[in-house]
Parts: structure tokens; C-alpha cells; sequence
């Protein structure tokens, strides 16, 4: 379930490009011009930015793995589980499918997220302009709850866990599977941009998310023969 959720975080780079791609241009140009011509300093911040992120992760992981151990603490838990495991895989197979350009339903779900992202947002925009490292983290950790197909479909992974523990790991090791993309788009904008933006890219991507999917459906009606 960790490494599914690593690899989703690496071959999710080209979605990754859409939705942040916007933000992190944005934090690395407002940084003050002194810490933008300093390698060491710029990349700091980057980092500051995205463990923030990959907290916040960790903290809606923990709280939909405790949702799932209390909603299996009702019934049997293990029917519940296969269920939010075929659920997590039918996302997956519908991100893949946004991923390489067959199919936009993802899109749907990522504006009903949108609602309260515009009650989370006011909190990032105080933050700004950032200057300090301790800034740049908290910045991150707001930065986490922007509305995001990828996100979802790992949350309701995270949902089948178990516990909140697991939850919160398996969205850890989504976050630090984004962590390389995002900190090229950060470094190196223009060419990741443009690699991202190749259709063959874009559907190699797409079509690797949706075999993951369709093995996490495959381990759940596993344990279930």
C-alpha cells in the first residue's frame, strides 16, 4: 500500500504540473532576490514548502484512516475495507484516465473541493510574502489542502488503512513521492514544463496510475476468493 502510494506520488508529476505548477512558479519568484540568486537558499525554501505540504498530507491521511477504523469498528471490518480498496482503485483508474487525456470526470471532483479551499485560502495569503523558512513551512502545510484529484484518491486509500497511523503513512509516502517533480518545477520550470506537456509522457503516466488501480481492485477481490 506504501509503495502503491509512492509510485501514484511519482507518476503523478504530470497532474501535479496543473495543479501546482501555478503555486510553486509563484513562491519561488516572490522569494526576495538575494535568496533566488543563492542555489543553497532557494532550494531551503522549496523544501520548506513541500514538507509543509506533505504534512498536511499526513494529517488529512490520519484523520480519513481514523474515519475508516470507526466506520470498521461498526460492522466487519474487512468487507469495509475491500470496499474502500475497490473504491480507491476506481479512483485511481479515473485519474490515470485524466492523466492521459481520455477522460475529465477527475475535474468534477476536484470543484467540489473548491468550496473549502476558498475558506483555507485566506490563511495562505497571510503568510505572504514570505521571507522565513518557518513562513514557507506553514505556507506548505495550507498549500496541502488545495482541491486535487491525485489527493482524493489517495485519501480514500488512506480511508481503507485501518487506522489513523496508517493513514497518515500512506500519505506520507504519497508526499514524498511528489517531492522530485515538484521540486524540479520549483528549480527547473521551463524544462519540466515542457516534458510534462508531451502527450506520450502524459499517457505513459496515465496508464501506469491505471494499472495500480486496477491492482488495488484485483488485491481486494483477492483476499476476498
Amino acid at each position: 500500500m506504501y509503495i502503491t502510494a509512492f509510485v501514484v506520488g511519482i507518476l503523478g508529476g504530470v497532474h501535479c504540473l496543473g495543479m501546482c505548477g501555478g503555486v510553486v512558479g509563484a513562491l519561488t519568484f516572490s522569494l526576495e532576490p538575494r535568496v533566488q540568486r543563492s542555489w543553497p537558499r532557494m532550494m531551503l525554501f522549496q523544501l520548506a514548502y513541500n514538507f509543509g505540504r506533505i504534512g498536511g498530507y499526513a494529517i488529512m491521511g490520519a484523520l480519513f484512516g481514523l474515519l475508516g477504523a470507526q466506520l470498521g469498528s461498526l460492522v466487519t471490518f474487512l468487507p469495509v475495507q475491500q470496499a474502500l480498496q475497490v473504491l480507491a482503485g476506481v479512483f485511481m483508474i479515473s485519474l490515470g484516465l485524466y492523466l492521459g487525456g481520455w477522460w475529465f470526470g477527475v475535474v468534477q471532483i476536484e470543484r467540489l473541493g473548491a468550496k473549502l479551499w476558498s475558506r483555507i485560502q485566506p490563511l495562505a495569503n497571510k503568510l505572504t510574502p514570505i521571507k522565513r523558512l518557518d513562513q514557507a513551512w506553514l505556507y506548505g502545510t495550507v498549500w496541502g489542502w488545495l482541491p486535487c484529484g491525485l489527493v482524493y484518491s489517495m485519501l480514500i486509500m488512506a480511508l481503507s488503512a485501518g487506522s489513523a497511523l496508517q493513514g497518515g503513512l500512506v500519505m506520507l509516502a504519497f508526499g514524498l513521492g511528489t517531492i522530485p517533480n515538484l521540486l524540479l518545477m520549483g528549480v527547473f520550470a521551463f524544462y519540466f514544463t515542457k516534458l510534462t506537456r508531451m502527450v506520450l509522457v502524459r499517457q505513459l503516466a496515465g496508464l501506469s496510475v491505471i494499472g495500480l488501480g486496477l491492482w488495488q481492485i484485483y488485491l481486494a477481490w483477492a483476499v476476498q476468493v
